[in-house]
């Protein structure tokens, strides 16, 4: 009987992309008590609590994960969206689960007129998460934009019934009011 020699770059090939997924945590996702308090809050409470459902999105789960993004919103403050692209591209492909990370590059997206790819990537994040109202928002700019006013309405309305105090969806939805647009009959 002969022994074979093993191929050990297909066996660690097979075996390490299981390896890294078994030791990815799970990103947070904000509990619905949050977003029962988010519902009830006053303008001033709501943005506090604002604030702790955008920590909690931000949380990936795993250290590299949020360095990613971190790099990534970096680059999108400093203007450079083609970086911020390609940090967020790089996030997303290695936590396919994690909607801020679609959420944020849908935004480089955007700000680089790559209005297909940023869609796609709004889709995936309200995919996993439908309460991401951020995600919803930018949608609803998205379809604004392409002259859907009526259902860029329904957008804006759906962001203020998970977070009525939201004052981007609020003035969005007051000016397509004002046009006649977005009236409930």
């Amino acid at each position: 009987m002969r022994n074979r020699p093993v191929n050990l770059k297909h066996t660690v090939a097979a075996i390490g992309p299981l390896l890294l997924l078994s030791g990815m945590a799970l990103a947070d996702v904000p509990p619905p008590e949050l977003f029962d308090k988010l519902r009830e809050a006053e303008p001033a409470e709501a943005k506090r609590i604002e604030g702790e459902v955008a920590r909690i999105w931000s949380r990936s789960g795993s250290a590299s994960m949020d360095l990613l993004l971190k790099r990534g919103r970096e680059a999108m403050e400093a203007g450079d969206n083609r970086l911020a692209i390609e940090h967020l591209t790089a996030l997303t492909d290695h936590a396919p689960d994690f909607a801020e990370g679609f959420h944020a590059r849908a935004r480089a997206y955007f700000r680089s007129d790559l209005y297909g790819p940023a869609l796609a990537d709004l889709e995936r994040a309200l995919a996993l998460d439908p309460q991401h109202y951020e995600a919803i928002f930018g949608f609803a700019v998205m379809v604004q934009e392409f002259g859907d006013l009526r259902r860029a309405a329904e957008l804006y309305r759906r962001v203020l019934a998970i977070h009525p105090n939201h004052e981007n969806a609020q003035t969005a939805l007051s000016r397509l009011k004002r046009d006649g647009i977005g009236r409930e009959l």
